[in-house]
């Protein structure tokens, strides 16, 4: 089940996306560029974020980080090794 609280948070931070990007846009609807970078240098950046974040994400999912973790890898081994 979910945690409330954790939802509430994922909530928060969409909202406070949602209000920025469109404050970002207001201002470049009225000529005003509020991020001064050029696009190669904002393609960059994204390139990089999505890089940082898939790795984590990939070491994250395939590490047993926690002692829960690496029982349930124990009982999972023991299952193949059964078959």
């Amino acid at each position: 089940m979910a945690n409330p609280k954790n939802n509430k948070t994922a909530g928060i931070v969409r909202l406070v996306v949602l209000i920025v990007l469109l404050i970002n846009q207001a201002l470049v609807s009225f000529g005003y560029n509020p991020l001064p970078f050029s696009d190669e240098q904002i393609y960059e950046a994204v390139s990089t974020v999505a890089l940082v974040i898939s790795a984590l994400y990939s070491t994250y999912r395939n590490t047993n980080l926690t002692t829960e973790a690496e029982e349930a890898q124990e009982v999972l081994e023991r299952k193949k090794a059964r078959k």
